[in-house]
């Protein structure tokens, strides 16, 4: 298991973490196997998106309409309990095959972090199990 720091710079972004995790596998001598990937907070997310340029603000554009304006009542801090509600939405895991110590990924597919309450560091914990092909 390895544990993966990733620096956000904004209240809200998203970024790409695709070769960064790939350069953690790099060293694994599994042919095939399945990639594990948690992030450990409760105001970011996984996923994985097509990022041609622009779609990660029409994303975080499309994540803030989708929060209502609410009376929160979470009570350390009402202010960032939709970011809260969107990880929980988004998810922190993702589970993603992997083949030659590469993600099997489709043609745009990327792996990104979604900061919903940054600028933070983050702590991502990769894992690898080894199947049988």
């Amino acid at each position: 298991m390895k544990r993966l720091k990733i620096k956000t710079t904004r209240k809200r972004e998203i970024l790409d973490i695709t070769e960064i995790v790939e350069q953690n596998l790099s060293d694994i001598s599994a042919r095939e196997g399945i990639c594990y990937l948690n992030i450990l907070h409760t105001t970011a997310a996984l996923t994985t998106a097509d990022l041609d340029p622009g779609t990660d603000l029409d994303m975080l554009d499309a994540f803030e309409a989708m929060m209502p304006k609410l009376k929160y009542r979470h009570p350390h801090n009402p202010a960032h309990a939709p970011d809260h509600i969107l990880s929980s939405i988004l998810g922190t895991a993702l589970t993603i095959p992997m083949k030659d110590n590469s993600l099997v990924l489709g043609t745009w597919q990327r792996v990104i972090v979604v900061e919903l309450d940054g600028p933070r560091e983050r702590d991502v914990v990769l894992s690898f199990v080894e199947t049988r092909g």
